[in-house]
């Protein structure tokens, strides 16, 4: 009879803290490019008179940024994460980010919003996860170190 066992590898605290640090600044970079394209979707609102309010409460522009901006970093904390606990840190990955992508809709569609600000809102989750999700997914292993 033949039997298999898992392969395992270890890695040292440097090579830890170097991919760490590799998907920190993927984070950063990913974010970055998201702010500004999401700051722009507010800014393109903003000038064809889309009324960025929601229950009474107008939406600054440079919001658009500082979310996004909060979204890379927990994206990159859950990238991170997943890359040392997960079997499959990719696939656990993009279920977790497109799930969660898909839940950041609820509250936009359901506040008390005109239905362009609604939609400028789900626009701009949706064009941060599209530049956010990819980048740090690269950086993951398709399965666990081995």
């Amino acid at each position: 009879m033949i039997t298999t066992s898992p392969r395992t590898t270890t890695t040292t605290p440097a090579e830890s803290a170097t991919t760490d640090r590799s998907t920190a600044r993927t984070a950063v970079i990913a974010g970055a490019v998201a702010a500004v394209a999401t700051t722009v979707i507010g800014i393109i609102a903003k000038a064809t008179d889309v009324p960025l309010v929601v229950s009474a409460l107008k939406v600054q522009v440079p919001a658009f940024a500082v979310f996004t901006l909060v979204g890379a970093a927990i994206g990159g904390l859950l990238a991170t994460q997943l890359q040392k606990r997960a079997a499959q840190p990719r696939r656990a990955f993009l279920v977790t980010t497109i799930a969660l992508t898909a839940l950041s809709f609820v509250p936009d569609l359901a506040a008390d919003a005109t239905t362009a600000t609604k939609l400028t809102l789900v626009g701009a989750h949706i064009v941060a996860a599209a530049v956010i999700i990819p980048a740090l997914a690269g950086r993951l292993s398709a399965s666990a170190a081995g």
